[in-house]
């Protein structure tokens, strides 16, 4: 059974017999008789009792009106929620995004992407290390992945697009170290008090850098959760080593933002499967570009 054989049999009950129900459809009449035998032959059952020229519904017949309109109406409705996603009426794009560019660029490339598509929903999962973001791209857990990496891109198992670059920025207390500057060099980090992130995150290999340099510090905080940071450097507990796309928000609550010479910077990028991308993720990257 296929869903055209459904069809055709609600065109002759339609259009009240099977010549009439030919002509609806643009058939000659032995297609139609051929493809309704077909369809009583998966069923085990007549759906019509041929008098002369008329087509008289047998019981089955009766009884598959109902299911076949629900089957057609199903069926266009699909087709339907599918032409929805490929123009961009409807759908979702998952993006897999390391926390700090999850705030910038990703917030810009979203903001862009709805005032085109504002249909389509974003839906953001989070990812640690640029290593957790090409696994989840590659493994079709998200489709696009946003990522910054210090060394090389990694663009052997995914398809890489460089969007720009971040340069790491020191944050610290109102009132705190450094206070009457606008920018530190590296070397002046020694001996303090620094909150730092997970291994293999960018900020982390940063500090690393520091001590492999011979400049050393103490660990105030560890942590995993990014949004704790600002929090942590406002109490006084430390000061942290993040990338600039934290600049805008720490300002606005109070945090000091000051540069770091000399200048280091993270490359970053957007990745997507190897092979066709769907018309939600096309649309991205055509607005990140």
């Amino acid at each position: 059974m296929d869903i055209r054989q459904l069809e055709y049999f609600l065109a002759i009950v339609d259009h009240g017999g099977f010549n009439r129900a030919a002509s609806a459809l643009y058939l000659s009449q032995p297609s139609l008789s051929q493809s309704v035998r077909a369809l009583e032959r998966d069923l085990g059952s007549d759906l019509f009792h041929r008098i002369g020229r008329r087509a008289v519904l047998t019981e089955a017949g009766r009884a598959l009106i109902e299911p076949a309109r629900a089957a057609v109406r199903g069926l266009e409705t699909a087709r339907a929620s599918v032409a929805a996603v490929r123009e961009l009426r409807s759908g979702r794009l998952d993006v897999a995004a390391m926390p700090s560019q999850a705030i910038e660029p990703l917030t810009s490339m979203i903001r862009s992407f709805h005032d085109r598509h504002p249909e389509v929903s974003v839906a953001i999962e989070a990812a640690f290390t640029s290593r957790d973001v090409v696994d989840m791209v590659r493994t079709g857990a998200a489709e696009l992945g946003l990522l910054a990496a210090s060394g090389p891109l990694p663009d052997k198992e995914v398809v890489v697009r460089p969007v720009g670059e971040q340069r790491f920025v020191l944050l610290a207390p109102p009132g705190g170290p450094f206070a009457s500057q606008e920018a530190v060099s590296c070397e002046e980090l020694a001996g303090q008090r620094l909150i730092v992130g997970q291994r293999g995150t960018g900020m982390r290999a940063y500090v690393d850098g520091l001590l492999e340099r011979g400049i050393a510090f103490r660990v105030a905080a560890e942590t995993e959760h990014r949004v704790a940071i600002l929090p942590l450097v406002l109490a006084g507990v430390g000061l942290a080593v993040v990338t600039e796309s934290w600049r805008t928000t720490a300002e606005r609550i109070g945090v000091r933002v000051l540069d770091i010479e000399p200048e280091t910077k993270l490359g970053i990028a957007l990745v997507s499967r190897r092979g066709l991308l769907s018309p939600a993720a096309a649309a991205f990257l055509e607005c990140a570009a």
